[in-house]
């Protein structure tokens, strides 16, 4: 059609209107466009911890016992879970205390029966750098009132948990809680039927015999060395000061209860508080009650203090009276 041709009306008289030719819009991109800026890196959440602090805040264990198929499942097991991880093995006592020394773990997992030097010999030196949960098949009723009386923090008999409780059992010992399997328990409730500890005779297989040969102990602690003594270092009334032997102390004189009495028999072997609590099935304030009588009959300000007049090794002071 010419330029100055008019479009031609309608039937009704009007005329047509072309609609304005539409241009299509431009294809979306199916990659975005490339940035030349870097990429922003998110700040840290104030209320989310990042992996670097989960890692941190993982409990760390230590792993004893002969059998490499036992260490080789407990660390499965155990580093399984987000919050634990096994930090070392060891394979005799020796090798554990090496092992928690150079690692300083949050728990050691200790077997009693090891070659060379076993978990009873190493358990005295283990336990002043950190908690033991005392792992094995030894469910004689001698070795676990050893176990506890050398410092164990609970003590669990293979085939008498599942593994969620012995997660649970590692996190109850890293904070200060005790666990017992059947076999344990019982032996702890016979002791309270009884009224007295076993006679300590020899250990079956001469487990402890090594305890002269074992490493060392590291220092104590010295924020509360009245409580790092006994849970360090169980004390003996073999000898006194002198070098000389001491017979049998009078304790009559004290006027403790039979309670009080096997309170301090336990403070006396090593135990702590939380120790005492499960070995006598009290809680840990009455424990604390116990010993705060205790230790005004026996005209004691520290638990080193009224161990010393309970063995008799105590100097004697003239202007006191005992």
């Amino acid at each position: 059609m010419p330029d100055d041709v008019s479009p031609a009306p309608d039937r009704y008289g009007a005329t047509a209107h072309r609609p304005a030719p539409q241009h299509p819009s431009p294809p979306i991109p199916l990659t975005p466009a490339h940035d030349p800026r870097p990429p922003a890196i998110p700040s840290p959440s104030p209320f989310f911890p990042g992996p670097a602090a989960l890692a941190a805040e993982r409990l760390r264990v230590v792993v004893a016992d002969d059998n490499p198929v036992v260490r080789a499942g407990l660390g499965v097991l155990l580093s399984g879970r987000a919050d634990i991880q096994v930090v070392a093995e060891a394979a005799d006592g020796r090798e554990a205390y090496e092992r928690t020394l150079e690692h300083r773990p949050d728990v050691v997992l200790l077997d009693v029966r090891m070659p060379g030097v076993d978990g009873i010999s190493a358990l005295p030196h283990l336990v002043g750098i950190a908690p033991v949960l005392m792992l094995t098949y030894s469910r004689e009723s001698e070795i676990v009132h050893e176990a506890l009386r050398l410092g164990a923090g609970g003590y669990l008999v293979h085939g008498e948990f599942t593994a969620n409780q012995l997660v649970q059992a590692v996190r109850d010992t890293k904070d200060g809680r005790a666990n017992f399997t059947v076999t344990a328990a019982d032996a702890l409730l016979a002791h309270m039927r009884h009224g007295t500890p076993p006679q300590r005779g020899p250990l079956p297989e001469g487990l402890g015999s090594a305890l002269a040969t074992a490493p060392a102990p590291p220092p104590a602690h010295t924020a509360e060395p009245s409580e790092s003594l006994s849970q360090l270092q169980p004390v003996v009334g073999q000898s006194s000061v002198s070098g000389g032997s001491v017979s049998t102390p009078n304790r009559q004189h004290y006027g403790l209860s039979s309670r009080e009495v096997e309170v301090m028999d336990l403070i006396a072997s090593g135990m702590s508080n939380q120790q005492i609590a499960a070995t006598c099935f009290i809680s840990e304030k009455t424990v604390k009650n116990h010993i705060n009588r205790i230790f005004t009959k026996l005209h004691s300000a520290t638990r080193s203090e009224a161990i010393a007049h309970w063995l008799g090794t105590a100097p004697r002071n003239p202007g006191r009276q005992p």
